[in-house]
């Protein structure tokens, strides 16, 4: 069996991609193009954690972890005749769809980056979608992390997959209507509309796996080296709130929470959210569903005040003095607003929750502290700026 994980060298495709190799004897391919680090690179900041190459991280996951089955190939999906080569010559039984331009502000930033932003996603997974169809690979289980961020903030419990439509008294499941509100967003929305529309055509088993907010920087794998650590963003664009927050804890700089906080947001731990993945991944044929399936990939919602606050709370135990400060909210948003999202199935994939936000606030702090004079020079990334064009 061969095992395609696109997103190979990212925050999450990578240490999912080592998971997975660690726990078969099949083949694992990681695939990517690098655009993440040249994205980061673009606004002016870099991965606090050093990340190495992928010859050198395949090198210490065999010295470390034993693997032999993990290899690397380059290449853009984007483009049809690379997806064209790699479908002929490596045939999956199994893809994990984790390459995307992942990031809300920078789609946001002008025409061009939203223009690139839902080019580059949306394209590449239609090419995976219609190579599978055009190879004969209608089997292969089409493993793809969307986001939460498809269901935008309703104000009703948010199911896990579709919703139920009534009118003139009759009622019909439907897909989830698309509320994005960014233009990556909206990329997975489309996503989640074509993979559906894949499934119905060519009867290919889909897991469509809506990803929340992930926090921390390892996974058990990891942990073995510092060459298998993955990338960690802290920049406005590329950091996600947590990552923001405990890196201008580092800073020295106030965790600064807009309004009153109170906003739940739906989180996921880096451990939590490989291992779904890897079940997914491994799942045998005949236990997997045949249909699409969503996963509402979560495991709670936290809000933002209680996200700085246990920032501030786990800073003690490392001698950073955190201050929490509430400003005036800029954004257009309900600042008390509860979210409630479904999440049974896939907490029955991955039988229970492995590490909680303040145990990864602890992993985030024990490796941030070790990079702070990175972290330190490129301060100014904490906000908005000029870009390079």
């Amino acid at each position: 069996m061969t095992i395609i994980v696109t997103g190979g060298d990212g925050y999450i495709g990578w240490p999912a991609a080592l998971r997975i190799a660690t726990r078969t004897d099949d083949r694992v391919l990681a695939v990517d193009n690098f655009a993440r680090r040249d994205w980061v690179e673009e606004v002016g900041s870099v991965s606090a954690v050093p990340v190495g190459w992928m010859d050198e991280r395949i090198e210490a996951a065999e010295e470390v972890h034993g693997v032999t089955n993990l290899s690397f190939v380059q290449g853009d999906l984007a483009e049809k005749s690379f997806v064209e080569e790699l479908l002929t010559v490596h045939e999956p039984d199994v893809i994990v769809h984790a390459a995307a331009q992942p990031s809300a502000p920078y789609s946001q930033i002008n025409g061009e980056r939203a223009n690139y932003t839902q080019h580059n996603n949306m394209q590449a997974t239609r090419n995976l979608l219609w190579g599978l169809e055009e190879h004969d690979l209608n089997d292969t289980h089409f493993i793809e992390t969307t986001t939460t961020g498809v269901y935008g903030a309703p104000e009703f419990p948010i199911p896990e997959g579709g919703a139920v439509m009534e009118n003139q008294g009759e009622r019909d499941d439907v897909p989830f209507p698309a509320m994005a509100g960014s233009w990556y967003h909206l990329t997975k929305s489309h996503d989640a509309a074509n993979m559906r529309l894949a499934h119905s055509q060519f009867d290919i088993p889909i897991s469509d796996v809506r990803t929340a907010i992930t926090y921390g920087t390892e996974t058990e794998e990891t942990r073995g080296d510092d060459r298998l650590k993955t990338r960690f963003d802290f920049d406005y664009y590329f950091g996600t709130v947590g990552h923001r927050f405990a890196a201008q804890a580092v800073a020295g700089y106030p965790v600064t929470v807009y309004g009153k906080g109170e906003q739940r947001k739906p989180f996921i731990s880096l451990e939590d959210a490989v291992e779904g993945l890897a079940e997914l991944a491994l799942a045998d044929p005949d236990d997997r569903p045949d249909d699409l399936t969503v996963y509402n990939q979560v495991t709670r919602a936290i809000s933002i005040v209680e996200i700085a606050e246990t920032i501030a709370d786990v800073g003690d135990e490392f001698e950073l003095d955190v201050d929490v400060e509430h400003f005036e909210n800029p954004r257009d948003e309900d600042e008390t607003h509860k979210m409630e999202i479904e999440n049974d199935r896939y907490m029955d994939l991955i039988g229970e929750q492995a590490q909680d936000f303040e145990g990864g606030v602890r992993d985030i702090f024990g490796t941030l502290t070790q990079y702070d004079d990175t972290i330190e020079a490129h301060e100014d990334r904490f906000l908005p700026g000029v870009l390079e064009e």
